[in-house]
């Protein structure tokens, strides 16, 4: 359910009408998965048809992400990015094989 052009799912997700990105349309990935409308469930997911034989690298790539409709914007420096409109160095936060955000959503 969008309200004010936004998708309130999550308790701590940004409010979007103060940021300066637009909110942007769920897609459909590669995969026939819709990926932003906050669902989380498609019959063509991976995660529906698990299996050992599913490769779980098919879950990875940007493809599984949404631009606006995420939920790594619900990390503080994220939501000051969005609420505040200011840049926060990203240095300090960048842990290719660690979640920042862990347990703060």
């Amino acid at each position: 359910m969008a309200i004010d052009a936004t998708l309130p799912h999550q308790i701590d997700a940004p409010d979007f009408k103060k940021a300066d990105i637009p909110m942007q349309a769920p897609f459909r990935n590669e995969y026939g998965v819709i990926i932003g409308d906050s669902s989380y469930r498609s019959p063509q997911s991976p995660l529906e048809n698990w299996s050992t034989n599913v490769d779980p690298s098919v879950m990875a790539g940007e493809q599984w992400v949404h631009p606006t409709n995420d939920i790594g914007w619900n990390t503080p420096e994220n939501r000051a990015r969005i609420e505040k409109n200011r840049e926060i160095a990203d240095s300090p936060f960048q842990h290719p094989d660690k979640d920042v955000g862990y347990k703060t959503d």
